[in-house]
């Protein structure tokens, strides 16, 4: 993904919040009933909650930066989890660092 897209992606105040977040999740969300720890990632509906928003609207969120690989989804049961794809971002620095 061009560095014009994934910026697009990041031009939002929540979605940037999501991946600043979920950079360290056992300080940012509560405990996780149906998973023992945050290896998956973190339950959608603990996203949701701390964003304040729609279940719709988070959803939407959470599809773009996964779509643009910023995040990498878990199905367990009936919940998806979401972590961050550390390569990608790392890649997206990199990008920014050797184009601009």
């Amino acid at each position: 993904m061009s560095i014009v897209e994934m910026s697009k992606v990041l031009s939002n105040k929540a979605r940037v919040d999501v991946l600043a977040w979920l950079k360290n999740p056992e300080k940012n969300f509560p405990p996780q009933v149906n998973v023992p720890n945050f290896d998956d990632g973190v339950c959608v509906c603990h996203i949701q909650n701390k964003l304040g928003l729609s279940q719709s609207t988070t959803s939407h969120y959470l599809s773009m930066m996964e779509k643009a690989g910023l995040l990498i989804g878990t199905r367990i049961g009936k919940w998806t989890y979401y972590k961050r794809n550390e390569e990608q971002i790392e890649k997206f620095i990199q990008s920014l660092s050797s184009e601009l």
